[in-house]
């Protein structure tokens, strides 16, 4: 087993993660040691299998060398076949090519992939732990997950934008290009590590060189040149990588495939966005994400043969349409659709599903959304839910909100707040405690008729108010219509949108005598009253609707509202007039109030249908812009530590976006931060919402409604960052080295054997003399409890040890042991 083992959830319900590997040797399958995870030989072909641990959750890989027979490969299909039919057709069938591998397949490998050169009719073998005869020179490619593959040993194979490993066995090397930068410096340091603790036993040295000054590094540079020879004066210039990270297509189509009369049968069935209603059950299915992979849907009654053949008529299919071979595929049966699948299609439901909150409706396109009532302490203790609802808390937060007037911020009057006009735009700040420090929300929300003047003017002004809080709220862009729950939740059921004008003191308003306003919600954290078009076909039989006249203000009930909504409404009804109200049941209204809305028409009156609440799984995205274009590439089995600081992340809940800004995240990069989420909604294949909320987040400053997303987050991962000291220290060696003095280079790792402990006073200010018998004068820090390091460092052991030495002595003689 390889990954997480037995994880529990719950008081009850336990789930096996796993990961197996397999190589075929002789046409048969045999298990691959977990030593070797991660080992490809070029010449073979591997099937690798991984169990999330939920029902109907499993993937079957299987790997293609470059250098692997048609036999192999053949067999290798042959296997995995067999494994989905013995696994009773659920797993997720994925064809892998060297070189080309999903990244959903580079996940499996947190240390980063090595292809080695041979296979295993060579007389290869993947695993000879504590061999120290070996001279090799790999070549690092990667920022995310990161390859390794065997090269010359020769500087003929060296170039300046990457990073190489000289393995001598008992010392790994490694050598920096001048144009590689500190994320994919650290991700090397991580792949060396791992093949010195699981080929090398832990007993393998590591020494850094940084290839702009190789001149910090002499003792290193004679290992390297009596290696290879002496270095020419000029390397190669950097090497693109061979494939860019894939883009984000909305080419999308639907095929069904089959055979007539031995003949491959290619019928096109529908472009996106897709319905699921298109799949039927009899058929297979394959859909065409055109520049990213080929998916294969095999329906529950479809044949034998049909669910049998899938793989090979996905490679037919590419070979018909001549996309390259590398072209990735996947296979997957009724019920067991993997997320990529499910986000190409408008809508997703599972059969048996539990039900959503809230309803569907028509007018005005506005869903309706239950809440209850959250407990803070709750919310903050379990950060899932949190995310789950899209609730940071309560809503008992201060509100302050500004009006964008003459493109600047006017404070609107607290007598009016909750009033939104469409041809106006607000900054709401909402200000939170948790942990007992100040939380912040920066809400733009963008009225229906607001100039793009005064669009901008919102969005600059938000820059504004973000600096003057150093950068701690997260924003969000709210489109009118559009309200994520939480906002609506702060100002407490009574949130009104008037379709027009604007609430500016003195602003002549066009007025009406008649005025409709529907009214959704049943309580005050998810009531909103907006108005539509005062006619009969606005009204709606499952809703509530206000009607003011000149004389009086109409409560309708429709006969599908509930008693929560009619409270609601008349609570809202008591803000927007003063007039008297006079309740009016559906099918016994007045003839006055017709006469209202322009004479009797038919409107929606459908029973209530609950809406379900679709199934799409959060995914995690890395966002560039180096190619010129937006490009994402999604990571597969996110956690929090593939948050790079360099980059800008993107997270789809599907309901919400998330611009997650890393600290060092490049200056294009962030501007354009808002256009990429926007653009990644435009050419989503789905067809997805363009005005779907986006917030936007600085490292540090995560709220629980993202981090809840994640597994076990660590609110103070950011205090240290590992990768910022890294690109402090250019000369480093692991504290092993022999060769070259621990005084003159601080090591990258340390290791802390804590003895017995000791009252911190014996330990703080004191001389080396007035030190207890026995303690290392140098090494005060290890004779502390964890509580009392941590009280006196303001880091826990382990991020402590990450750090090097000249950052570990700083924080030492603040503290007074050193």
């Amino acid at each position: 087993f390889y990954g997480s083992p037995c994880r529990v959830k719950g008081n009850l319900t336990m789930t096996l993660e796993f990961t197996v590997m397999f190589s075929l040797q002789n046409m048969k399958m045999v298990s691959v040691p977990t030593k070797a995870f991660g080992n490809f030989f070029e010449g073979d072909c591997y099937i690798v299998l991984n169990n999330k641990g939920a029902a109907q959750s499993i993937d079957v890989h299987y790997w293609i060398g470059n250098s692997s027979s048609q036999d192999e490969q053949g067999a290798a299909a042959i296997y995995v076949t067999q494994l989905d039919e013995y696994l009773g057709g659920s797993p997720v069938q994925y064809r892998e090519v060297q070189g080309y591998e999903s990244p959903q397949f580079r996940s499996y490998f947190k240390s980063g992939i090595i292809y080695k050169t041979g296979g295993v009719s060579s007389g290869f073998t993947h695993v000879d732990t504590n061999s120290y005869n070996i001279l090799r020179l790999m070549h690092v490619k990667g920022k995310k997950h990161v390859t390794a593959k065997e090269v010359e040993v020769s500087w003929n194979s060296f170039n300046n934008g990457d990073i190489f490993l000289l393995d001598t066995g008992k010392l790994i090397v490694q050598w920096n290009g001048p144009q590689s930068n500190r994320t994919e410096k650290l991700k090397a340091v991580l792949l060396a590590q791992d093949i010195r603790d699981r080929e090398r036993g832990g007993r393998a040295q590591i020494g850094v060189v940084e290839g702009s000054n190789e001149r910090e590094s002499p003792e290193l540079m004679k290992i390297m040149t009596t290696v290879l020879g002496e270095k020419p004066n000029k390397l190669k210039d950097a090497i693109p990588d061979e494939k860019h990270d894939q883009m984000q297509t909305n080419s999308v189509r639907l095929y069904h495939v089959f055979e007539n009369g031995g003949n491959l049968v290619v019928q096109e069935v529908a472009t996106q966005p897709l319905t699921q209603d298109l799949l039927l059950s009899s058929d297979c299915f394959i859909v065409d994400h055109k520049g990213s992979s080929v998916m294969v849907w095999k329906g529950k009654r479809a044949s034998k043969v049909e669910r049998q053949e899938a793989m090979n008529r996905a490679l037919g299919y590419i070979k018909a349409k001549n996309y390259p071979p590398s072209t990735g595929v996947e296979v997957m049966s009724e019920g067991g659709e993997s997320a990529m699948f499910k986000h190409l299609f408008k809508s997703w439901t599972e059969k048996g599903q539990t039900k959503g909150l809230g309803s569907t409706h028509t007018v005005g396109k506005i869903a309706k959304v239950d809440q209850v009532k959250f407990d803070v302490m709750e919310l903050h203790a379990h950060p899932e839910l949190a995310a789950q609802q899209r609730m940071v808390d309560d809503a008992s937060g201060d509100v302050t909100v500004w009006r964008i007037e003459n493109l600047e911020l006017v404070e609107v009057d607290p007598k009016t707040l909750g009033q939104f006009y469409g041809g106006d735009c607000y900054l709401v700040l909402y200000t939170y405690l948790r942990s007992n420090q100040k939380q912040y929300i920066l809400y733009m929300w963008q009225g229906r008729h607001a100039t793009q003047d005064e669009i901008a003017a919102c969005a600059y002004q938000a820059v504004t108010v973000d600096s003057k809080y150093n950068g701690a709220p997260v924003q969000v862009r709210v489109v009118m219509g559009k309200e994520p729950r939480h906002f609506l939740a702060i100002f407490k059921g009574k949130f009104i949108i008037f379709e027009g004008g604007t609430g500016r003191a003195g602003a002549a308003n066009p007025e009406s005598s008649t005025r409709l306003f529907q009214v959704r919600g049943t309580n005050e954290m998810n009531t909103k009253a907006t108005e539509v078009p005062a006619r009969a076909s606005s009204l709606n039989s499952n809703d509530v609707f206000l009607l003011k006249t000149d004389r009086v203000c109409y409560l309708w009930y429709g006969k599908g509202c509930s008693g929560d909504e009619r409270v609601m409404a008349k609570t809202t009804s008591d803000v927007l007039f003063r007039q008297d109200k006079q309740v009016v049941m559906e099918g016994q209204e007045p003839a006055n109030f017709w006469v209202a809305l322009g004479g009797k028409s038919s409107y929606a009156s459908d029973k209530r249908l609950q809406k379900e609440e679709l199934i799409h799984s959060p995914r995690l995205f890395e966002c560039s812009n180096q190619t010129g274009r937006f490009r994402m590439t999604e990571v597969y089995d996110f956690a929090q530590s593939d948050l790079d600081e360099d980059d800008v992340m993107l997270l789809d809940t599907w309901e919400e976006l998330f611009l997650w800004i890393g600290k060092h995240a490049n200056k294009s990069e962030t501007t354009d931060a808002w256009k990429s989420a926007q653009e990644y909604l435009r050419s989503h294949p789905a067809g997805r919402d363009p005005d779907t909320p986006i917030i936007s987040i600085k490292q540090g400053n995560e709220p629980p409604t993202f981090t809840g997303w994640f597994d076990a987050w660590d609110p103070l991962k950011w205090k240290v960052s590992l990768i910022a000291d890294l690109s402090n220290s250019p000369n480093r060696i692991s504290p092993k080295s022999p060769t070259i003095p621990k005084a003159k280079i601080p090591p990258f790792f340390t290791s802390v054997e804590s003895g017995k402990y000791l009252d911190p006073k014996l330990l703080v200010n004191k001389e080396a003399s007035e030190l207890p018998e026995g303690v290392d004068p140098s090494q005060r820090e290890e004779y502390l409890s964890d509580v009392d390091f941590e009280s006196l460092l303001g880091t826990n052991r382990a991020d402590f040890q990450r750090l090097p030495k000249w950052r570990q002595n700083d924080l030492k003689k603040k503290a007074g042991l050193f």
